[in-house]
């Protein structure tokens, strides 16, 4: 029997184990898929925004700044990668001053005091491959960029290090609420004290389970290209283009790990597992972002995905307890969704506590989880099939070692797909997208793990390739 049952291993979901670690509670985290991070947690921009453009009064307004601030400190302990590097919003016309003004006015309410708008010479100097009709922009320097994929294994990481058990392949199949949760799986009856609901697009649908049917989620896709490292100094900070209703518009950012990224749009699709990407979408994410950056060269393509942004329907996030005693709602959260999980993640603890429920601070908790990759000067002397681990390069675009594909595999999350390793360690994640390093990957695993070459399965659901280099006759500089 645990305290908490926590459905959901996202950022939000991993958030939220891995405060409830630092208590003396039994705490399950349960997700249907084979990994952490699979669903909108590893397929989104990864900026940390800086929380002026959620609209002052809502929810997202009260978490989004506080995320923002308490990112750094969290980066120190979790070691998942996080920098600083400021963000635009551009304005192309007279009219979009004012929409700059309203942008500043509003993140000026949410606390955000290092709000500037800046003239054209200033954009210019500040990004020297900006388009020529940029005429100014809104300028914030506390935006930031870090792996959505690899925040997200460090917080499951280091809840598992501290008690937290971590259930994957376990799909929620029903609930019932008795005096306690009983919570089953396609397998598996767990029963619960408390269940919290961070299911991400498919939240309703969790809530639905116990008759919960006040609320609906949106299913909402993004659609992003990814271009090589060569094309990441063409941009130094996050640069949006004025919001419109239906979000904050093509972006164009460097990486945390020095990619360039183009993306999302918006669509409504009707189905949560819906992550194709679309022809026509690319063509437009490709000739809006030209409007920010007009250098880039899309032949550089590295790959395009796509994700589903849990929109729901009342357009905010929804953190409460339900009518169901016990059964919290974490749903809802959209951009900025990932800029708001740490004050999320404390909000919770709060919310919990107001319940009544007595949290006592287990004194042994580790807030501490060093990193996977490995930081590389010139002067490494990694070779291909060198006589140890921690110098036999395995992916040679990204100088990932076998020693950090051992590492990643003995972290306490028991995964074993070539997948989970691109991103655990970015093995994969170069200009040949895995075509040398993927069977090489493999044979770490099978020898790691004591399986067959065989059963090392490639990757996961919900991942998306572009064509063959050759078939992407459409886009043209």
């Amino acid at each position: 029997m645990y305290d908490f049952i926590v459905v959901g291993a996202g950022v939000i979901g991993s958030m939220i184990a891995r405060e409830l670690s630092r208590y003396e509670v039994k705490v399950l985290l349960l997700d249907k898929e084979g990994d952490v991070s699979n669903g909108a947690s590893k397929a989104n921009s990864g900026i940390v925004h800086g929380g002026y453009d959620a609209k002052h009064g809502t929810m997202k307004s009260k978490f989004s700044r506080a995320g923002n601030r308490m990112y750094k400190g969290l980066n120190e302990e979790l070691n998942f990668g996080y920098t600083e590097c400021g963000s635009m919003v551009l304005a192309f016309s007279e009219e979009d001053f004012a929409t700059l003004e309203a942008l500043k006015v509003n993140g000026e309410l949410n606390g955000v005091d290092d709000l500037e708008i800046i003239d054209q010479a200033e954009v210019r100097r500040m990004e020297p491959h900006i388009h020529r009709s940029v005429l100014g922009a809104l300028y914030c320097p506390t935006v930031g960029i870090t792996s959505p994929y690899e925040l997200t294994i460090a917080l499951a990481e280091n809840a598992v290090t501290n008690g937290v058990e971590l259930r994957l392949n376990q799909k929620v199949m029903s609930i019932i609420k008795e005096e306690l949760f009983t919570v089953r799986t396609q397998d598996q009856t767990y029963r619960g004290k408390y269940v919290i609901n961070a299911a991400g697009a498919y939240s309703d649908k969790i809530a639905a389970m116990l008759g919960l049917n006040d609320f609906t989620i949106i299913p909402r896709r993004g659609e992003y290209i990814l271009l090589n490292k060569d094309q990441g100094h063409l941009a130094n900070t996050v640069l949006f283009q004025c919001p419109t209703d239906k979000g904050k518009g093509i972006l164009v950012t460097k990486t945390y790990h020095g990619n360039l990224m183009l993306g999302p749009n918006a669509q409504e699709v009707d189905h949560p597992g819906d992550v194709g990407t679309n022809k026509e979408v690319l063509d437009y994410i490709v000739a809006t972002a030209k409007n920010s950056i007009p250098s880039f060269d899309i032949r550089h393509t590295l790959t395009a995905f796509s994700g589903i942004r849990a929109t729901s329907s009342h357009h905010d996030f929804i953190i409460e307890e339900s009518s169901v005693k016990g059964f919290i709602n974490v749903a809802g959260i959209e951009s900025p969704g990932l800029t708001s999980s740490p004050a999320i993640g404390k909000y919770v603890i709060s919310l919990i506590q107001a319940m009544g429920v007595v949290l006592k601070e287990d004194p042994s908790f580790n807030p501490l989880r060093p990193g996977i990759i490995k930081p590389k000067d010139e002067g490494f002397e990694g070779v291909i099939d060198g006589p140890t681990p921690d110098n036999n390069v395995i992916c040679r675009c990204e100088k990932v070692t076998e020693g950090e594909i051992i590492d990643a595999l003995n972290r306490g999350i028991d995964v074993n797909s070539i997948d989970s390793i691109k991103r655990r360690t970015r093995a994969g994640m170069g200009p040949c997208q895995g075509s040398f390093c993927g069977k090489r990957v493999a044979a770490v695993i099978a020898k790691t793990k004591g399986i067959s070459l065989e059963d090392v399965p490639k990757r996961g659901q919900g991942s998306s390739l572009l064509p063959p280099r050759e078939d992407r006759m459409f886009w043209r500089n």
